[in-house]
């Protein structure tokens, strides 16, 4: 078969490569399409569903929205997480889905059940489902900004400007871009008309707020009286009855006394004002600014759909589409995130090659070889990126940095097969072959061990593409674009590389020995080396199994992690201030926080959201903010400083503010830690119960214990308790003495003090809201809110505090639910140590030390989760790796001796690899274990070569001693290339220090460390020990 496809490819030659140019050129188009993001999309497929119940507690959000929707939710078909925040006036439920489930499929099913839980709901509550986004969402954030502006602080006014040119001008233009799910927009003042009405006039004129707020939402309309025949004509009737502006609302009548209109003129003022704010942004911590977010689509090319949003921005400058001589000026935009992640990749892949090309001249020391063998290096990524495009998977970190592991691998097939055709060449004359039948042979020769050597790698990766959640959305791009790699490199070197061998390879001079000067050099030490431990065998194991047995002593020294943090050049200090701060004097904290970040060097901006945008699917409070800092570049940094550096000074100098807690992330990272677990934090403890105060207790005593283990950071407490609510207990015996029904009670304080909208005005295309409510003096404070006036339909009057219980409270700042029980979180990161040692050690102490209640538990999730989970799998992935090595060996040999000769290379490969760990201080981590399943795939093959050509030569009747001596003599290059292109295909990693290099590093140091031990192992040990696997009657 094998045989059969050289020669049909010897035979067309030109055919060959032919088609190997016009591939060439659909790979260099292929690689232009590539859908290209800078990390995989990590995000599990989710819907949210989040619900404004304005002005209700989150007791009374958790009892009439959250529960009624989570009873309609569950039993939903591949639902497996459901999770909620209930804060006040909004409830944000989070379903989760099994990977499978197609998202739009998943919301059409939520939808589904929201219509029919809409009869259960209170009528003003109405829930909408989030945008179809994911945690690499939020792509392009941006201010809005007059040139000139500077730090200059800028007024109320100018906030409600801009905020109306943001919601009405701006974000309809950027809406319209294919590919974006959402605007959110951000901080300013949202545009109301306000009927201030004033109390003492109502009972001057004797009129209700009711009357009041009924009259202007009935008054504000257009009618149709449909159609007038006219002759030939007919005409449409319309009356128009539309409030034009502040004057038409004033001369809304409410009454009439004595022939005299009553206008709401008479009893109200009318302004213009904003709603109630539930959030701001903060520039620099010099003034508040008005902005927004541009998220994009799940499953978007967030390259593409950037650079979309930026030319439709430069056109928007250009053009002067906004009024007010505004311009849009980003402060984050993920495209530079990509383009240096890209960098950093193709950086390694570029350095790679180059190191390849020269270690083939240096190893090969034929041009013309070195040139067969980089029209593999160079045709096969080409090729890949085609498959990739087919297969959906974008070019990203991980997907390109497989490609940049596989660099060293896909030449080993090319490699071997070429080396051999030379050898064989220069044989030609002596077996009285043709060049092309020499070729022929050649390829023959070699074909069955590189087909199952590069079988074998292709085979340890595929294990890694049944990995669960987070670890498996990252690891899989990068298996698949190995095994694509291998697999198209297997076939050029079965096809192409004869091909080109017989075009360019002459015979060489001499025998076919075409040893170079440093070949020559190291292939002498070595067979001194191999003469050494071959006369004392029983040595030389002792030897390997004392290295082997110290490695495995230093397993437990080596802490385990999750995946290392990637560095994204921004940094978000997450600050988290006391629940019942009010949202102005959370400001001007922020503003305070803001100007000490600016003092860190290095800092370029600092752009803080405080509590919520516009979009309901952002569950901020008012006492939370998350800053964007935006980094200067490398060379303005202090000297020897990197980011971790610039994030432990912001860390110092946020310590200055009291009463807030500070958590260090980044923006991928922590909005994706948030959508996955729910969590933005290393380690979470989850403590489940129905008690909030009990939860509270349960919490603070476990972050007692956190807060005096090492290596803990960032500690925090989800704050469930401390804001303070002014509380209305209806005396309901006070009130039927007046007449009255607690909800004309209810309609007085939201109409009243919470301000009710009756109806909305439109402005062109614009519309704003027409709230009715009392004077600030009137609302301002508890006596005055005390003196509020009720009015019964039979004329009695009575103030608020005749008929209601008036007292300031504590209560429950938020709650959060999982699975539909109440939970409170503790929060902590790690730092300076493993992640599995320190849960370790925290898990024994507070099973000492915290005592829980019947009824109540608790979980550990945060990255902790993922870790476990993605361990327990690489626990059953790696056996089952080394079992198909084992089987696919035995079927190449068809003999159990020799495949457990070559299985022993496994673990004198894992020494160099768990030393590399040890001495360069990494963790074992999901990479680093990927790294080891690599590295096996690669000992293996260079085993396989070593162990088949050895057997060879015993089947041609050599004695046992000269054919391991022979074979170690003649196969010491292609091993020796083997290894080296591999290790000098990774080195570029362990230098570069990009953006996602942390990753990839302990793969790099995996691989690099084991094969220098593995090499060394694969020529000493295995031909030492052959003779106790040898055969005596070599089977055929």
């Amino acid at each position: 078969m094998i045989q059969y496809l050289v020669r049909a490819a010897l035979k067309q030659r030109l055919i060959v490569v032919v088609v190997a140019i016009i591939l060439l050129f659909f790979g260099i188009q292929a690689s232009t399409k590539l859908s290209v993001d800078a990390f995989p999309d990590v995000t599990n497929v989710q819907v949210q569903i989040a619900t404004e119940a304005i002005g209700r507690s989150p007791e009374e959000v958790e009892r009439f929205a959250t529960v009624p929707i989570e009873v309609a939710m569950t039993g939903l078909p591949g639902l497996t997480e459901l999770r909620s925040l209930n804060k006040p006036g909004l409830s944000l439920i989070t379903l989760v889905f099994t990977d499978t489930t197609n998202v739009y499929f998943a919301r059409q099913l939520v939808m589904e059940r929201l219509i029919e839980v809409a009869h259960r709901l209170p009528a003003d509550v109405s829930p909408v489902l989030g945008p179809v986004s994911s945690g690499l969402g939020e792509v392009y954030q941006y201010t809005l900004e007059r040139v000139g502006d500077g730090d200059k602080e800028l007024s109320q006014e100018e906030l409600t400007q801009r905020r109306i040119v943001q919601d009405w001008v701006l974000r309809p233009l950027l809406r319209s871009i294919p590919g974006v799910a959402e605007i959110n927009s951000q901080g300013g003042f949202v545009k109301q008309y306000h009927v201030l009405v004033n109390p003492e006039r109502l009972r001057h004129y004797k009129i209700t707020l009711s009357e009041v707020y009924s009259a202007v939402a009935r008054n504000n309309a257009n009618s149709g009286g449909g159609v007038l025949p006219q002759a030939a004509e007919q005409y449409l009737i319309r009356g128009v009855g539309l409030v034009q502006g502040v004057s038409d609302l004033g001369q809304i009548v409410l009454k009439e006394v004595n022939g005299t209109p009553i206008f709401i003129r008479d009893v109200a003022q009318i302004t213009l004002g904003h709603e109630v704010r539930q959030g701001a942004v903060v520039k620099n911590g010099t003034t508040e600014a008005v902005g927004g977010i541009v998220m994009m689509m799940t499953g978007g090319n967030a390259k593409e759909i950037v650079s979309r949003i930026k030319s439709r921005v430069d056109e928007i400058n250009q053009r002067g589409m906004l009024p007010h001589d505004l311009k849009v000026v980003p402060y984050y935009d993920r495209s530079e995130l990509v383009d240096a992640a890209l960098w950093t990749v193709t950086k390694v892949l570029l350095e790679g090659i180059f190191l390849v090309v020269v270690v083939l001249f240096l190893f090969l020391g034929d041009v013309r070889s070195s040139l067969i063998v980089v029209a593999t290096l160079v045709l096969t990524p080409l090729l890949t990126f085609m498959a990739m495009n087919k297969l959906g998977i974008s070019a990203n970190l991980m997907s390109l940095g497989g490609l940049a592991i596989a660099i060293g691998l896909m030449v080993d097939g090319s490699v071997v097969v070429v080396e051999n055709a030379y050898a064989r060449l220069g044989r030609a004359a002596e077996l009285g072959e043709s060049k092309a039948r020499s070729i022929l042979n050649a390829v023959a020769e070699v074909a069955t061990p590189v087909i199952f050597g590069v079988g074998i790698i292709i085979l340890v990766f595929l294990p890694l593409m049944t990995l669960k959640g987070m670890e498996g959305k990252m690891f899989a791009p990068l298996a698949y674009t190995i095994a694509i790699a291998l697999a198209v490199s297997l076939v050029l070197s079965m096809t192409l590389s004869p091909v080109l061998s017989s075009y360019l390879l002459e015979p060489p001079k001499g025998d076919g020995d075409h040893d170079t000067k440093l070949i020559r050099v190291l292939k002498s030490r070595y067979l001194r080396l191999l003469d050494i431990a071959m006369s004392a065998k029983k040595r030389t194991v002792q030897i390997s199994l004392a290295a082997f047995a110290l490695t495995i002593c230093l397993l437990p020294f080596l802490g385990t992690a999750f995946i290392p943090e990637m560095k994204e050049g921004s940094i978000v200090p997450g600050i988290n201030r006391v629940p019942n701060i009010s949202l102005n004097e959370s400001i001007k904290m922020e503003m305070q926080a803001m100007q000490l970040v600016m003092s860190v060097p290095g800092v370029k901006s600092a752009i803080s959201g405080v509590g919520r945008g516009e979009s309901p699917a952002d569950p901020q409070s008012p006492n939370e903010s998350t800053p964007i800092v935006s980094l200067k570049p490398r060379n303005e940094w202090p000297s020897g400083w990197d980011q971790d550096d610039i994030t432990a000074a912001i860390r110092e100098k946020l310590k200055a503010l009291p009463g807030v807690q500070i958590v260090m992330a980044q923006p991928i990272s922590d909005r994706v830690d948030e959508m996955v677990t729910g969590v933005r934090s290393d380690i979470a403890v989850k403590v489940f119960g129905d008690d909030l105060d009990s939860l509270k207790r349960i919490a603070q005593q476990i972050a007692k214990v956190a807060q005096n283990i090492q290596g803990a950071q960032d500690l925090r407490v989800e704050r469930i308790a401390g804001q303070q609510y002014l509380q209305i207990d209806i005396d309901r015996q006070a009130i039927a003495r007046l007449g009255i029904n607690v909800a004309d009670v209810n309609d007085l304080i939201e109409t009243a003090i919470g301000g009710k909208i009756a109806t909305d005005i439109f402005e062109g295309e614009k519309r704003y809201a027409a709230v009715v409510r009392l004077p600030d003096s009137f609302r301002n404070n508890i006596e005055a809110i005390s003196n509020i006036i009720l009015n019964s339909s039979n004329g009695a009057q009575a103030r608020l505090e005749d008929v209601a219980r008036i007292r300031v409270m504590d209560g429950p700042a938020q709650i959060s639910r999982e699975m539909a029980k109440r939970r409170i979180v503790v929060g902590i990161n790690v730092k300076g140590r493993d992640l599995g040692g320190f849960v370790k050690e925290l898990q024994s102490q507070v099973e000492a030390r915290v005592d829980l209640p019947e009824g109540y538990y608790l979980e550990w999730g945060g990255q902790f989760q993922n870790m476990e989970r993605a361990l327990g799998h690489l626990k059953i992935i790696v056996p089952i790796t080394v079992a198909a090595i084992f089987f696919l060996l035995f079927l190449l040999f068809n003999s159990l001796k020799f495949a457990t000769l070559i299985i022993t290379v496994l673990p004198f490969a894992s020494i160099g690899g768990v030393l590399g760990l040890f001495v360069t201080g990494e963790y074992l981590s999901v990479p680093a274990s990927v790294g080891f399943i690599a590295l096996w795939g690669i000992a293996v093959l260079n085993g396989v070569v070593l162990v088949s050509y050895i057997r060879n030569l015993r089947e041609g009747g050599m004695p046992v001693h000269e054919a391991v001596v022979e074979g170690a003599r003649q196969r010491f290059r292609p091993v020796m290339m083997t290894a080296t292109v591999a290790m000098l295909g990774l080195i570029p990693f362990l230098i570069s220090d990009g953006p996602g290099s942390e990753v990839q590093r302990p793969l790099a140091i995996v691989v690099i460390g084991g094969l220098i031990t593995c090499t060394l192992l694969t020529l000493v040990v295995v031909p030492t020990i052959y003779q106790w696997f040898d055969e005596s009657q070599p089977e055929a």
